[in-house]
This record gives C-alpha cells, structure tokens and sequence, in this order.
C-alpha cells in the first residue's frame, strides 16, 4: 500500500471521529479533498477562495485531527478493540454483532 493511499485512509478515519471539532470550512475541505477526491483547484471553485487558501486550510485542519488523535487516541484504542474482538475465540457471528455494535457507538457520537 502506497504511503499517499494510508494518508488518505488515516486522514478519513481521523475525519470521522474528530470532524465535528473542526470549523465548518476546515470539515467541508478536508471532507471535499479526502472523501470526494476533488483537487485544490476545484475546491477553491466551489467554495469561492483562492487555491492557496485551500492549501493552507487543508494543511492547518490536517494538523488538528493529528493534535486529536496525539492527544485522545481515539482510533488508537479503537482499532486494539477491534483487534482483540477479531482475535477473540467468539464465533464469528458474535463478533461481527460485537463490531457492528461498536462501531455503530463510536461513530454515531460524532454524527
């Protein structure tokens, strides 16, 4: 797997738990260039701002989720949970029951 590939992947995990801390501007761009692909060009089109604003913004929300994550471990431990549910020797219905239940909590907090 690509380095930009787990980039993305750890920037849109971060994005659902800690989304709703940033500012409506940071969210809609970290939501529009992580989730829907678009590039900076296009970003500054539909949100009327300059590409370079785009860019900063990106950068500056990219950091926060980090400080969030470096701080809360959110994802850290909830991704352990996960693992010790999967490594568990509960039958497999159960666990995806377990997992289902709690990926349900954990993110619908933040909806």
């Amino acid at each position: 797997m690509s380095d930009n590939l787990e980039e993305f992947t750890y920037i849109n995990e971060l994005l659902d738990l800690y989304g709703p801390l940033l500012t409506k501007k940071q969210f809609d761009v970290l939501t529009k260039y992580y989730q829907f692909n678009l590039s900076l060009s296009e970003i500054a089109l539909e949100l009327n701002i300059t590409r370079s604003a785009v860019g900063d913004t990106l950068e500056h929300a990219k950091e926060k989720l980090i400080q969030y994550e470096n701080k809360l471990k959110l994802l850290q431990k909830s991704n352990k949970i996960i693992q010790l549910v999967k490594n568990s020797k509960l039958s497999e219905e159960e666990k995806n029951e377990i997992l289902k239940e709690f990926t349900y909590g954990i993110w619908s907090f933040t909806r």
